[in-house]
């Protein structure tokens, strides 16, 4: 039995993931995450100064039957705080969506907005923080306030097998998420890997940010090589 073309399990998961979406987005709990998003979305880029930015916190998207998630930072001010998508609309997103497309998870190489046509297949796209930290950099009790909705949406996943994780804050963060407190702490580096009883592998990748991509830290063959092993961590046929 199907709804539209799609399993009823499949379909009520999406719609757990939509209406935990609309909580996400009414967030306010983080005064000064609020302030600075506000701010940034009334000042506007000059690039930008005919769009209407979004503004509020982002939620994940796609695959509800993901196998695989990938969980950065947070939204970039001009970015997802623009548009509404998460890693949707900056330089980052480019590269990261560009990488996707070549590894058969996105329908097309670029996302400029919420509504351009993207489909991820098989896997997740999410954020340890849901609104755009000035500087970038949320505080603890931030993160803190905010790390219950990645927990949230990831337990939707119900056949979630590995977390690619975007950085050493995402890495922490994802270790947070699954109360691993072992000694010594699980090192974050790019392609590091590490398994725990009783949830997904984690693999970590450099940050596709201009900073990591414009010097040649994290290139592309590096960001299709971890996403090459987690497809093979998901289980998932080999490209």
């Amino acid at each position: 039995m199907a709804v539209r073309g799609v399993g009823i399990e499949q379909s009520l998961r999406d719609e757990r993931l939509h209406a935990l979406a609309a909580v996400i987005e009414d967030c306010r709990a983080c005064p000064r995450l609020v302030a600075w998003r506000e701010q940034v979305a009334r000042e506007r880029r000059a690039a930008f100064a005919d769009q209407e930015y979004w503004g509020r916190p982002v939620a994940g998207f796609g695959d509800g039957a993901a196998r695989i998630a990938l969980l950065g930072l947070a939204p970039a001010a001009h970015g997802a705080n623009r548009t509404g998508r998460v890693f949707t609309g900056d330089r980052s997103g480019d590269f990261l969506f560009a990488a996707l497309w070549r590894a058969d998870l996105a329908s097309q190489p670029l996302s400029r907005a919420r509504d351009d046509g993207l489909e991820l297949h098989g896997c997740f796209v999410t954020a340890a923080v849901r609104c755009a930290p000035p500087a970038n950099r949320p505080t603890a009790a931030e993160l803190d306030r905010c790390l219950p909705y990645a927990r949230a949406e990831l337990a939707l996943l119900e056949d979630l097998a590995v977390i690619v994780c975007l950085g050493g804050f995402a890495w922490n963060a994802a270790l947070a998420l699954h109360n691993i407190r072992e000694r010594p702490r699980p090192r974050f580096g790019h392609a590091a890997e590490y398994r725990h009883d009783g949830g997904p592998a984690l693999l970590g990748c450099y940050h596709p940010s201009q900073q990591n991509t414009f010097t040649g830290r994290l290139t592309e063959p590096m960001i299709d090589e971890v996403l090459a092993r987690a497809r093979e961590l998901a289980g998932l046929p080999a490209r």
